[in-house]
Order: C-alpha cells, then sequence, then structure tokens
C-alpha cells in the first residue's frame, strides 16, 4: 500500500526497548506514589484513601511487570 512504511526487526526492538522503559518507569512512579498515598490514609486514619494508594500502588507493580515482559519479547 502507498504511504505505508514497513519496519525492519532492529526498528521494531528498538520500539519495543522504549515502550518497556516508558511502561517501567511509569509503573514505578504510580508505586511510589500509592505507597505515599496508603501511608498518608493509615497516617490520618482514611480508609478511602489507603484503599486508593494500595490500588495504585498495585497498578504500578502490573505495569512494570508489564514493561520487563515487553523487553523479554523484545529482545
Amino acid at each position: 500500500m502507498p504511504g505505508r512504511r514497513r519496519f525492519g526487526r532492529k526498528e521494531i526492538a528498538s520500539i519495543m526497548r522504549k515502550l518497556s522503559t516508558d511502561d517501567k518507569t511509569a509503573g514505578k512512579i504510580h508505586e511510589v506514589t500509592g505507597a505515599i498515598k496508603q501511608t498518608a490514609g493509615q497516617l490520618t486514619n482514611n480508609p478511602s484513601l489507603e484503599a486508593n494508594g494500595r490500588t495504585e500502588k498495585n497498578a504500578g507493580k502490573v505495569q512494570n511487570f508489564v514493561g520487563k515482559v515487553e523487553k523479554a519479547v523484545g529482545a
């Protein structure tokens, strides 16, 4: 098809490495933010904030894991 670009194996691997790094970084940020919210919820006796923090921390762990899997698959 005209106008469609085909990527080579090296280009795809490079893109996957960048995506995996982005996911790992964003995941780590969510983990830290979630841990802070969770601790703040515990200290202020705010169960809602604590639960939100726990949820965000776990979502960050999942995103970090996805980044590691993408790196392993793309390598």
